[in-house]
């Protein structure tokens, strides 16, 4: 299985389009959140339909500026994974929209027990897949991936806790553009490619090994 994982869009649609055309059609296409800048759902929405003939098949999370209203219109497109798992094959792929509510005040924060929550209902649903990945927009907390300019770490700590116990096979994040990048919590890989409106994306390969390429 190919995968082509982007995030943190902030309007650039087009974007996306050279990403996938770069890396090759992929067999999923993920998109990781912040598909607009404060923008609507029906702009997320057509973004989101433009994108579906990019690949077999698309998913994707709001990020935390997009809005509830952007979660609510990937979900009735079939492609939400904001508290959801959905398998293929044997690949489990859930995920968490929005990020930690922050001193900036953001469109779309909610607090790390309503992210935790939603986690573990994704979670729940691909918990037996030989191969699980988890792609909340924002990074686990204190890593090489939520690394502000001033050096503050500033991700998730329901995100990370949940890497820590549950110890998926990799993390496809964002949301800090500056920390484009990878690190290790145990087993789990995390990676944040950084931003795909900088021409930035992950290619990920699953087969009886999975590897990851940033570009």
């Amino acid at each position: 299985m190919k995968i082509v994982y982007v995030v943190d869009v902030h309007e650039d649609y087009a974007a996306v389009a050279r990403a996938v055309n770069a890396a090759g059609t992929p067999d999923l296409l993920i998109v990781g959140g912040d598909i607009t800048t404060a923008g609507t759902a029906d702009e997320a929405a057509l973004a989101v339909e433009a994108w579906l003939p990019l690949a077999s098949r698309l998913l994707a999370v709001a990020g935390n500026m997009d809005s509830p209203a952007t979660d609510a219109r990937l979900a009735s497109l079939g492609v939400s994974l904001d508290g959801h798992g959905v398998t293929l094959g044997d690949v489990g792929v859930f995920g968490v929209s929005a990020g930690p509510k922050s001193p900036l005040h953001t469109p779309y924060e909610i607090t790390e027990e309503q992210i935790e929550v939603r986690i573990e209902a994704g979670f729940a649903e691909v918990k037996n897949c030989r191969v699980k990945i988890f792609c909340p927009h924002a990074p686990p907390r204190d890593t090489a991936c939520d690394r502000i300019h001033s050096g503050l770490h500033v991700g998730s700590t329901a995100v990370r806790a949940f890497i820590e116990r549950a110890q998926p096979d990799l993390v496809l994040c964002g949301h800090i553009h500056e920390s484009r990048g990878e690190d290790r919590i145990g087993g789990t890989r995390v990676v944040n490619p950084g931003p795909v409106s900088a021409g930035h994306y992950a290619v990920v390969e699953i087969g009886e090994a999975l590897t990851v390429r940033l570009a």
